[in-house]
């Protein structure tokens, strides 16, 4: 294992497949926080991930508080928009885990209050028109940071 990536009640099926077909190809294991804004067994989900699902390790779970009771020693980072630092200014190390939240309203303030020191943004204009990235699009943006600055292990 090298990297995981938590999407936090992910609501649009595309995206969930689309990480999940990412995380296939780079070894990155995926956790699914619940409720999901989809059925797992969804065709649009499916169909984003293509024929990658059987080299996917996806974990599910029923909230954010049982994912980090399980990994107590886990180093988490935190995707938002309103980080004050580049995802380029964290240090990654092996096994840490990416945060992301939902996409109609991210990750909750409380988790981000508490947590703001690994709080991390993606740089964009500042202009209030351009709110976010695309889930997926964000996602890959910081794995393959994180994957860089760990040595690309097992991939060539």
């Amino acid at each position: 294992m090298s990297i995981n990536i938590v999407l936090v009640e992910p609501e649009i099926p595309q995206n969930t497949g689309n990480i999940a077909r990412t995380c296939a190809a780079t070894g990155a294991s995926l956790h699914l926080v619940r409720p999901l804004g989809f059925s797992t067994d969804n065709k649009h989900l499916k169909r984003a991930g293509l024929d990658y699902w059987d080299l996917l390790d996806i974990h599910y779970h029923d909230s954010f508080e049982e994912l980090l009771l399980k990994h107590d020693k886990g180093r988490f980072f935190y995707a938002t928009t309103k980080g004050k630092k580049s995802y380029s200014d964290m240090e990654f190390s092996e096994n840490c885990f990416l945060v992301f939240g939902k996409e109609t309203a991210g990750l909750p303030e409380d988790l981000l209050m508490a947590n703001r020191e690994r709080n991390m943004r993606i740089p964009m204009l500042n202009r209030e028109s351009a709110r976010s990235l695309n889930l997926s699009n964000s996602v890959a943006i910081i794995t393959y940071e994180a994957l860089r600055q760990i040595g690309f292990p097992g991939l060539r």
